[in-house]
């Protein structure tokens, strides 16, 4: 089993009412919670660790996590409220504005995880729940205390509207990576964690020197690029879809890597350490097509295993 710990919010989409004006529309989300469903869609055996509240909108959640086949044993529910995301697009590309105060999400503890995880071969952390605390710190610990038995895959996807503290950040970001096999980016996040202008090898090899073997770039519409260990770098294209908007296409594209390394019994510590180009360039050939789907409609919507 994948078990994807982190976020699971609503995001409240812009649509036009009657009367011409933009009201919202509540949707299931955030990165881990769509990379959760993304995976449950492609059939592979999938959890999720994550506070949800027991409010409107987290019945909500948990229905979209049970029609997708997404393992919800994990789950702490309280009654503190869910954590809403509002969504505004600008020529498809997403922005968004949080409400997480005192939120299920955020309010998470290490005490409330628990503590036998077998059957879990890798573990998936990222979004807003490293940036929030206690969560953060939550999550922290739990990689650090499971990462020698799992795979540990990180995407920061960061969002600097949500760091109160940028050393504490950055300190926590580099310890993620250093307990990290495979980290994910995309060119904001690798221009955010080494603003220093330099070339992107330069800044991929700093971040290979942390620790994960594999260094993933995703690069939009010019497709994802992957480093592995020795600095030996393979590119794969992306799909060219009419794109609606770009909401949720990381996520996706982050079960569609997961989900390939799982079925191809990819996804232990050793294989990944020593894995062949070839491999890596299927794993991000099968999520660029994942994401395709993804971006082809609105909001974040991870397709389903017939649909690919």
């Amino acid at each position: 089993m994948i078990l994807c710990c982190g976020e699971a919010l609503i995001d409240m989409i812009p649509e036009p009412t009657l009367s011409g004006v933009d009201g919202f529309v509540p949707r299931a989300g955030g990165a881990i919670f769509n990379t959760a469903i993304g995976l449950g869609r492609l059939t592979c055996r999938v959890g999720l660790l994550s506070g949800i509240s027991t409010d409107m909108f987290g019945q909500q959640l948990i229905a979209e996590l049970a029609a997708s086949h997404v393992d919800t044993s994990a789950v702490v529910r309280s009654d503190r409220p869910t954590t809403l995301a509002f969504l505004t697009l600008n020529e498809g590309q997403a922005s968004y504005a949080f409400f997480d105060e005192n939120s299920a999400g955020r309010m998470i503890t290490e005490q409330e995880f628990p503590d036998d995880i077998d059957g879990v071969d890798a573990l998936f952390f990222g979004g807003i729940s490293l940036a929030c605390e206690p969560a953060a710190e939550a999550y922290r610990k739990f990689a650090q205390t499971h990462e020698r038995d799992c795979v540990v895959m990180v995407d920061p996807n960061i969002r600097p509207g949500f760091i109160s503290d940028e050393n504490v950040f950055r300190n926590r970001l580099a310890q993620m990576f250093m307990l990290a096999d495979i980290v994910k980016v995309s060119e904001e996040d690798l221009d955010w964690i080494f603003p220093n202008v330099e070339p992107r090898e330069d800044k991929i090899a700093k971040l290979q020197a942390l620790g994960p073997s594999v260094v993933i770039l995703t690069l939009g519409s010019q497709g994802a690029e992957a480093w592995i260990d020795g600095g030996t770098s393979v590119s794969v294209s992306s799909r060219k879809v009419p794109v609606v908007d770009t909401v949720g296409a990381g996520d996706t594209f982050n079960a569609g890597v997961l989900a390939y390394l799982s079925e191809a019994s990819l996804l232990t510590k050793a294989t990944i350490g020593s894995i062949a180009k070839a491999d890596i360039a299927a794993a991000m050939e099968f999520g660029a097509r994942v994401a395709a789907v993804n971006v082809s409609r609105a909001g974040a919507a991870p397709p389903w295993r017939h649909e690919i």
